[in-house]
């Protein structure tokens, strides 16, 4: 892995990370939620931007990071900058749902690739320009509901954000549940920026649900946690593979314990079987991320933005053959070579890419675990 130095400068509402200065032919911008509601999101992301590949295909790599706060309008400001000034040949962002369609929308509209940190649902002409680092929800929430009928659970009660990420998994969850017997109900809601989520865990629990879904991300997805533990709660509660941050289980604490999972292979990179592919290179990003952040300092979106380095060097050689860096051309053959990626290994699973699948990931891309002794543990 090759490191860039980075220096720290700020640049109105976005605080802008700027790579040393160096004669770069491609030109990627960032933009990450390093501040705001999903900062514990947005920090590993940005932390790791300093692993991205120096080059690509013998073609130097130029990257520019924006912070946008977790502010749709600030995403859009971020990539908009960008572009114009940088002439930008890819996007990587953003941290969270809302912040990756605004991001989105910009590239359709300026027919710019996007490698995104989120996994979203988007309409066509975004779609067209988009892929995603994440695994997709529909794969995460089957292992879910696999868990569930095997643990007996009949009725799951749902808490989860009132945005897209909420009623993304949502509309996936029903989906899932169909023929598996299992009720989902009540549904509740609450806002990223919420500090106490009482009135719907009451609800929850009057309606005794054998088990309880929590669909959020960083450091708000403790609330309901803490919520339910205040009142007694005693049955399974599953997470998403947005809480898949230590800063989840340090705010929730005792509450967190025993709580179910599914996450990308590179939470548990050491527990996993030698032959995952992914393996060895978890453990590798694992060691470098924790040498520069310290010991426990992982996350699973700090991963999310070393696979998309990892998409670089596979799709920019390919694209060098149609196009010069900084042309419609080049950012069209780009977009194409992401469409038909085969077999790229990355910390979070394999990547083969189609035009009906802008993932590209598929069981090798997940694993359950249990938060144990306050840690992972890998789920067998």
């Amino acid at each position: 892995m090759k490191h860039l130095k980075y220096t720290t400068a700020i640049a109105g509402i976005a605080g802008l990370l700027v790579a040393t200065p160096a004669v770069a032919d491609v030109s990627v911008c960032i933009t990450v939620s390093a501040t705001g509601p999903a900062a514990s999101l947005g920090v590993p992301e940005n932390n790791t931007i300093p692993m991205l590949p120096a080059e690509a295909g013998g073609q130097k790599l130029n990257y520019t990071a924006f912070d946008d706060a977790t502010d749709p309008t600030a995403a859009v400001k971020n990539v908009r900058k960008c572009i114009e000034e940088q002439q930008a040949d890819l996007i990587i962002g953003s941290s969270t749902t809302p912040t990756t369609i605004a991001v989105a929308g910009v590239a359709a509209e300026t027919k710019t690739p996007v490698v995104a940190l989120a996994p979203v649902g988007l309409p066509p002409e975004s779609e067209h320009w988009t892929f995603r680092a994440p695994q997709p929800v529909g794969q995460m929430a089957d292992a879910i509901v696999e868990h569930m009928k095997a643990s007996g659970v009949k009725r799951l009660g749902l808490i989860g954000y009132s945005d897209g990420y909420g009623e993304l998994w949502i509309n996936v969850m029903n989906k899932a549940l169909e023929g598996s017997g299992i009720t989902m109900e009540p549904i509740e809601r609450f806002a990223r920026n919420d500090t106490s989520v009482t009135g719907q865990v009451l609800k929850l629990i009057s309606a005794r649900p054998d088990a309880v879904l929590v669909v959020a991300s960083g450091t708000p997805a403790a609330l309901p946690n803490l919520a339910l533990a205040e009142r007694g709660y005693r049955g399974q509660i599953y997470h998403t593979h947005g809480s898949a941050s230590l800063d989840f289980i340090r705010v929730a604490g005792a509450s967190a314990e025993g709580t179910i999972l599914p996450v990308g292979p590179l939470v548990v990179a050491a527990q996993l079987p030698d032959s995952h592919p992914s393996k060895a290179l978890g453990v590798e990003y694992t060691k470098v991320y924790e040498e520069a952040h310290g010991e426990g300092s992982l996350s699973s979106f700090g991963g999310h933005m070393y696979d998309a380095g990892q998409i670089i060097l596979a799709t920019v050689p390919k694209a060098m053959e149609k196009g010069e860096p900084g042309s419609e051309a080049f950012r069209a053959a780009l977009r194409d070579a992401l469409e038909n990626m085969e077999e790229v290994v990355g910390v979070h699973g394999v990547f083969n890419t189609t035009v009906e699948d802008h993932y590209g990931h598929d069981e090798r891309s997940r694993v359950l675990v249990r938060v144990e002794n306050g840690a992972w543990k890998y789920m067998e």
